[in-house]
């Protein structure tokens, strides 16, 4: 009966359409076409406008053709933000701005004028770009002589838009907007998630603009400027100098045009019978045209200096990353399917059975009963809260899906509800839209409804979703949204949403609101006192401050191995953290090398869950012999050793935005040779990983940056000087990690077999010295799991110090009010080159001798050890 119920699941896969064709190029998008089409526009500054308030300032633009006038607005947003925004000056209607994205009304600063030197940063309209469709009210039906130029409006696709047999009605006329700028001095820009392309955008004279267009594209193409799941419209441009951000606020299909222009050689400018005048070099830039297919111009120029303060200002606008609950930092174990409750608990003791520590289970679409969310196969899973409980005693969770689309079912109880609610989508009709997913014809959602939303997060309290618990966490799928029966396998444009809206104005926000809903729910299902923990597909701007993303339906192949290391630096430096890969590829099946590798990239990226196909073989880490589950075991250990350090940089990354995952340009923002790396990345600021995404290497070339940096291999301890590429000889069981000198990284003393166990390990110190011997680390502590940090300053923070040989250990925040009990061990310190006299340890004013360490000469280690010291407590080892 279960393997019938799963094969029949086999023929949704793929809807038997050449997936590369079911999606536009951009010549086929009708709004791109006009604005690359059309002549330079001037629109006229009318200067007897200008109005200059507290809250920035305003003039009008007017086109000298049409006469329509245009609203500029400027503002200045504290801490180094500028906002401009153009709308129509008298639209017949309104038209949609995006909301629920920003935090809350930017906070307006007095506009100053500030004299630079020369220095420009950022020229908008430079090329006389700016492109605005005012709104139209519909064309009175035309005679049949007239019929030769509506034809010609129907291929600029102003009223009426086809594709394939998809044919797309605009009820609101065209409505695309446009505007450029120029970036001076910069020729590196990233950012503008999801591709499957390089971390460094690129120009795009050369082919496709980038599109962020959220859609399910199974299987996709690299190398690629397609838009995939999601959408940040946000750009980073980095320079020695300066970093800065260029933040797109709009919902819309969106089109990206990237020119860039290194330092050029010096030109000679010549008249035509004067002598040349003097020559003068073409200094970097690089020029960008933003389009849209609706809403209004709405930008934001975050002007850094430093990356840091990037990622500040813009997490400022929409927020900074959820605090992830400790759990989800662990392992993931999914696969579409696991059978049935007999398979999950076969699964979860294999994972007991052969040492690997893992966290959660996940189950798929087959778990519910024919396709219908929050129920529940009766045959196959007929004691759900039995198997969640069997999970929690030994410390685990489970995670299910629940995709957007509900069945149209008349029996069945949620989809009644909603339906007599007012809760789907509609068509252009009036009527339910009716498109088609895994369980058939379906309706849709409409999340952007806050009444919708309500009802959706209603679903998840423990005496309406029946067979839940506390320790079932979601997964929201297929929420870009995908309509295996739509144009593009998506929803029709022309659908219409909560306040009339079309689905145009907003389809990139459709899953960042499901995603909101599924959070929302899980927080008043625990009375909001338990952190809530939700992955989406989809995504968008503002997407940090609600959980986790995956990059989607990669392949086992080795190529989408080593995209999946840009693409998570794309995401990363949009705010977007918790970010992670299907470990292994989501569809084929991976040769036993490229699992080791993957499971080992995996390890080192902050969301790390193995995840497979139905019609893939099983792969759970000890199917391949024992030399692949010694290896994988040995990368999921090393991985949950080194969750506090995982732990605490996501406490930055919640309260200062710092990525964990970060380019190496972010350390070191004045060496070039970073600029364009992509196949390495640092973990912090204290960890350089450089995962092989290569066959049978036996030596990887490794960037180590920093002339003066101390590198210390974290698994020999061997030292290598910064401002070089080193040359590692590697086999199946190396996984390149160094540890940046002058810094302290915390680890646990074991993995257990899941978080809960590693809560009570002890602590290990790694210091690792710099060229001055000193070092600086931090170590972030909660419960793990409730927002008592937050609300209650159940929290620590510990900072942990270096200097003249001596470490101490003292209070990095005296607000922090909880005593984990923790214990530190042992402290490892990496470059001590000669042996010590003696070592103490001074808590409470007693100063004591340790007699447990060990010096390590040719290493240069030295490990102190026994030493019992509580983690929440002053005191400090001292070096003689």
């Amino acid at each position: 009966m279960a393997d019938e119920k799963l094969g029949g699941a086999v023929e949704s896969v793929d809807p038997g359409v050449d997936e590369k064709t079911r999606f536009k190029k951009c010549d086929q998008i009708a709004f791109y076409r006009r604005q690359k089409q059309e002549h330079v526009k001037q629109y006229l500054p009318l200067l007897d406008t200008v109005e200059i308030t507290e809250e920035g300032a305003q003039l009008e633009l007017q086109d000298p053709v049409t006469m329509v006038k245009l609203l500029l607005q400027v503002c200045a947003i504290k801490d180094g933000t500028v906002r401009l925004k153009i709308d129509e000056l008298k639209p017949i209607r309104e038209r949609y701005k995006v909301s629920d994205v920003l935090t809350g009304q930017p906070v307006c600063e007095r506009l100053k004028v500030v004299l630079c030197g020369e220095e420009v940063t950022v020229t908008l309209n430079p090329n006389g770009w700016l492109y605005f469709e005012t709104l139209q009210h519909p064309p009175k039906p035309r005679l049949a002589a007239e019929s030769n130029e509506r034809e010609d409006e129907d291929t600029m696709g102003l009223w009426k838009e086809t594709f394939e047999e998809f044919v797309d009605i605009k009820a609101n006329g065209p409505s695309s907007v446009g505007l450029d700028m120029r970036l001076h001095g910069f020729s590196h820009v990233y950012g503008l998630p999801e591709h499957a392309d390089s971390f460094q955008l690129k120009d795009t004279r050369d082919g496709e603009a980038y599109r962020l267009y959220n859609l399910d594209v199974f299987g996709y193409d690299l190398h690629s400027r397609l838009g995939l799941y999601g959408s940040v419209p946000l750009l980073l441009a980095h320079k020695p100098s300066r970093s800065i951000g260029v933040f797109w606020l709009n919902a819309s299909e969106t089109l990206l045009d990237i020119h860039t222009s290194e330092d050029g050689p010096l030109s000679t400018v010549e008249g035509a019978s004067s002598p040349p005048v003097k020559r003068r070099k073409i200094p970097a830039h690089t020029d960008l045209h933003w389009m849209s297919e609706s809403g209004v111009i709405d930008t934001f120029i975050l002007l850094g200096p430093t990356p840091s303060q990037v990622f500040s200002q813009y997490a400022e606008l929409t927020g900074y990353q959820a605090m992830p609950p400790l759990f989800s930092l662990g392992y993931h174990q999914c696969r579409w399917n696991y059978k049935d409750e007999a398979d999950v608990k076969e699964v979860d003791a294999g994972f007991d059975r052969h040492g690997i520590p893992y966290d959660v289970i996940w189950l798929d679409i087959e778990h519910t009963d024919g396709k219908r969310y929050f129920t529940w196969d009766p045959s196959l899973f007929p004691d759900p809260v039995g198997l969640q409980l069997h999970l929690q005693e030994r410390g685990r969770k489970m995670v299910v899906i629940s995709d957007p689309h509900f069945k149209i079912d008349p029996l069945w109880q949620l989809y009644c509800e909603a339906k007599q609610g007012g809760h789907f989508v509609k068509d252009r009709e009036g009527g339910l839209y009716d498109g088609s997913c895994w369980p058939g014809n379906s309706c849709y959602v409409d999340f952007s409804s806050p009444k919708a939303r309500a009802w959706y997060s209603s679903l998840f309290a423990l005496d309406k979703y029946k067979g839940s618990t506390e320790s079932l966490f979601v997964w929201n799928d297929m929420n870009e949204p995908s309509v295996f029966s739509g144009p593009e396998k998506t929803m029709p444009k022309d659908a219409v949403h909560y306040g009339g809206w079309e689905h145009r104005e907003l389809h990139n926000l459709y899953g960042f609101y499901q995603h909101l809903a599924t959070v929302e729910g899980l927080m008043s299902r625990s009375g909001g006192s338990e952190r809530p923990f939700v992955l989406s597909r989809s995504f968008f701007a503002g997407s940090q401050r609600l959980g986790a993303v995956w990059t989607g339906d990669n392949l086992a192949t080795w190529e989408y191995l080593k995209i999946s290391i840009p693409m998570l630096l794309s995401l990363s430096v949009v705010g977007v953290a918790f970010c992670g890969a299907d470990v292994g590829g989501f569809f084929q099946d991976p040769e036993p090398e490229l699992l080791v590798r993957w499971y080992q990239a995996g390890a080192l990226q902050p969301f790390f869950r193995g995840h497979s196909a139905l019609q893939t073989k099983r792969r759970e880490p000890w199917l391949f012999g024992e030399a692949v589950t010694t290896a994988i075991r040995t990368a999921v250990q090393q991985r949950y050793r080194l969750l506090p350090y995982w732990y605490t940089l996501f406490y930055h990354a919640h309260t200062s935005a710092q990525p964990p995952l970060r380019p190496l340009w972010v350390e070191f923002p004045k060496e070039q040779n970073t600029f364009a790396v992509e196949h390495e990345y640092m973990i912090g600021r204290a960890l350089l990983a450089c995962p092989v995404t290569d066959p049978g290497v036996t030596e990887v070339k490794i960037l180590l940056p920093g002339t003066g940096e101390c590198w210390y291999d974290v698994h020999t301890a061997q030292v290598y000087r910064g401002g070089r590429t080193l040359s590692l000889p590697v086999t199946l069981d190396t996984v390149p990690l160094f540890q940046r000198g002058g810094t302290v990284v915390p680890r646990k003393a074991g993995s257990g077999s899941c978080t809960a166990d590693l809560q009570k390990l002890p602590f290990i110190l790694t210091v690792a010295l710099d060229s001055k011997d000193s070092a600086e680390g931090e170590l972030y502590l909660d419960d793990g799991h409730s927002f008592s940090f937050r609300d209650r300053k159940q929290f620590a923070l510990r900072r942990f110090s270096l200097k003249r040989g001596c470490l101490l250990n003292c209070c990095a925040d005296d607000t922090g009010q909880f005593d984990s009990g923790g214990i530190v061990q042992s402290v490892s310190f990496l470059g001590v080159k000669r042996k010590p006299s003696a070592v103490t340890v001074q808590i409470s004013g007693v100063r004591k001798n340790c007699t447990e360490f060990q010096h390590l000469e040719e290493q240069h280690q030295l490990t102190v050890g026994g030493l019992d010291l509580d983690v929440g407590k002053d005191w400090e080892i001292r070096i003689l």
